[in-house]
């Protein structure tokens, strides 16, 4: 057994014999409790009773994790790899299950955010430092989110306030000349009213994206650092008991630099915005109902050498839901309407087809809960119609039954779509204005195990993806020609042509021997692509995480371990990103009340490795913090 795979051999040795995956998340939304999940239903759910496949990251997860972003936090969750060209700041994509950036939703307090051009959010402008918890979801939820949400669903939670008003600071220093600033006030200035108030500020120096085997278009051995600034509000008034009016805030602006060759100094300048408000009533013993106004922008600017370019997505959204309760039940009826605006300038002039262009979604569902002794089950519906693509109708069921207090199995099927982004339809020389969705089915059977301080949960899934977009040129089996005529496809177009299956067993645990806690997760995958038998790009046969932390006193002290497979950086398969494994340290220590301090010690073994070929990522670095007020 080589020494690379040891860890993931130890870490499924454990899931077996200590069960668990799913970190239960402490409540952040009126009326919630601990141990719940909300994005797998779109209402609070006790964990137990969740039937989806999931991960819920809390607050502490966040803190203790020293993660230098978002992507780097979701790189040590199971079910999700990363790709990224370079440091924090770069542009990097995430895969939940083998599926690409673009076929999962992300959600920010309930508003979809993303990019209609290139599809999926743009990572590098979330904020971490804003994040109070992120609920993962994996699976077929189309029915529930509409289109994109083929291989999952990642909602992320601000911070919210909560009980008495008080301050939260914290600050914290790195390796590659990193700094990190965060300083906020939460909580209840009536007894019927709550806000939460949160500025932050980070910069790194950085390392150069790129390296020499780039080429000479890319490369330049030049630091490529990053400067990013945040802001989240949310106000909240609870005009009488089971009524409330709020509003919540975001903004964040990212200047990060990257690599297009020597002698210019490249730079990405994106700014996330998202603005809600939105009101809920409990009418009845039975019904509640919700409604939300919500605006989102993805605002990219990019100046490099070969040209300055502003590409922005706006999203307005207007949702209102209703949940009935019938005894244990709840049935759901949910209308949506969802307007994408795209403009987009490449060197002051207007990118023809796409600049200016909209699209309006609107949206019908319905889903119903069930709960009766030892079974457990949820169906649901949905038909969303688009203004350019036309009408798509999804659907999922599931069914659960408990074998004990402790353990459950259950079994779910579900279909989803993937809407097509404005480049794949518009974009002069690549899109075709007659392109459809792609569409996938997913089955998938589960072990759910809780008892104590031990968890287990081991899924197995099978998505079958069709009509997948991808760039082709030439004829097609008929000697048809896929690309419409015109000189502007004589290389080629993005066509809906290819198929894929991905399958995969995944498993997780956690359990607690007194003051020890192992956490252990393992993924065999075999994401691949029907059409041309080949692997998909950049995913691995197998991931998975090992951590251990021991607590004592005021401390608490954690050794991580992060492995990957080998990948390919091609859909052709021919050029290799090798396997690797990290080794992460880490300790925190109250030093007083409400006061911790936090020092992390990532890729303490200084691996060489890659997450895109010929780009760099960070070697052995430090971190140190400290945390006033956060609880």
């Amino acid at each position: 057994m080589t020494s690379a795979f040891k860890p993931l051999a130890l870490g499924l040795a454990i899931a077996a014999a200590f069960p668990s995956t799913i970190a239960f998340a402490q409540t952040d939304v009126a009326g919630a409790t601990a141990n719940v999940v909300i994005t797998a239903g779109r209402q609070t759910q006790a964990a137990k009773d969740v039937l989806a496949d999931n991960v819920v990251i809390t607050a502490e997860d966040i803190a203790k994790s020293g993660a230098a972003s978002v992507v780097d936090l979701l790189q040590q969750q199971r079910g999700i790899e990363i790709a990224r060209n370079g440091g924090p700041g770069t542009t990097a994509s995430v895969f939940m299950r083998g599926g690409n950036n673009a076929q999962n939703v992300v959600l920010i307090d309930g508003v979809r955010i993303g990019s209609s051009t290139t599809g999926g959010a743009t990572w590098s402008s979330i904020p971490l430092s804003q994040i109070d918890r992120i609920e993962v979801v994996y699976g077929p939820l189309s029915s529930l989110y509409g289109a994109d949400a083929m291989g999952g669903v990642i909602q992320i939670f601000t911070k919210k306030g909560t009980g008495v008003i008080s301050p939260t600071v914290s600050a914290g220093l790195g390796s590659y000349g990193t700094r990190k600033l965060q300083a906020g006030i939460t909580g209840s200035v009536a007894s019927n009213l709550s806000l939460s108030l949160n500025a932050a500020h980070e910069e790194s120096d950085g390392f150069s994206a790129s390296k020499p085997g780039a080429g000479t278009f890319t490369y330049n051995p030049d630091k490529d650092g990053y400067k990013m600034d945040s802001f989240n509000g949310r106000l909240v008034w609870e005009i009488s008991k089971g009524y409330e009016l709020g509003a919540s805030v975001l903004h964040s602006r990212s200047n990060a630099q990257f690599d297009a060759g020597i002698g210019y100094d490249d730079r990405s300048i994106s700014t996330l915005e998202t603005i809600a408000v939105f009101g809920r009533g409990k009418f009845t013993d039975y019904w509640s109902a919700s409604l939300q106004y919500a605006k989102s922008a993805d605002k990219g600017y990019t100046d490099a050498s070969y040209g300055k370019s502003q590409i922005d997505t706006r999203q307005d959204s207007l949702s209102f839901q209703n949940d009935i309760r019938i005894g244990k039940d709840v049935l759901q009826l949910i209308a949506e309407t969802r307007e994408e605006n795209v403009d987009s300038v490449s060197g002051g002039i207007p990118v023809a087809g796409i600049n200016g262009t909209k699209r309006t979604t609107n949206s019908f569902a319905a889903s119903y809960v069930f709960k009766q002794d030892a079974h457990l089950a949820s169906a649901s519906i949905r038909n969303d119609r688009s203004s350019q693509y036309g009408s798509n109708t999804t659907g999922s069921v599931a069914y659960g039954y408990r074998l004990s207090d402790a353990l459950r199995v259950n079994a779910s099927y579900g279909t989803s779509f993937r809407a097509p982004t404005y480049n794949e339809l518009y974009y002069k020389g690549y899109g075709v204005a007659t392109n459809k969705p792609e569409k996938a089915k997913n089955a998938e059977i589960g072990v759910y195990f809780e008892q104590g301080s031990t968890q287990f949960s081991a899924v197995y899934y099978q998505n079958k993806a069709t009509d997948l977009l991808v760039y082709v040129g030439g004829n097609d089996a008929q000697n048809k020609p896929y690309c419409p005529s015109g000189p502007e496809y004589a290389y080629g177009c993005a066509r809906n042509v290819n198929k894929a299956t991905l399958s995969g067993l995944t498993i997780g645990g956690t359990t607690r021997f007194a003051d020890l806690t192992l956490r252990a997760s393992i993924d065999i995958q075999d994401p691949k692509d029907d059409t041309a038998n080949k692997r998909l790009a950049r995913r691995a046969k197998q991931h998975g995480t090992l951590a251990a932390e021991y607590s004592f006193a005021n401390a608490k002290v954690g050794v991580e371990t992060i492995y990957s497979g080998d990948r390919y950086d091609d859909a052709a398969n021919t050029k290799v990103l090798g396997s690797y494994n990290l080794l992460n340290l880490y300790a925190t220590y109250e030093v007083a009340k409400n006061t911790t301090v936090l020092a992390r010690w990532n890729n303490a073994l200084n691996k060489d490795y890659e997450l895109a070929r010929n780009y760099a990522t960070a070697g052995s670095n430090v971190f140190v913090g400290v945390n006033y007020g956060f609880k």
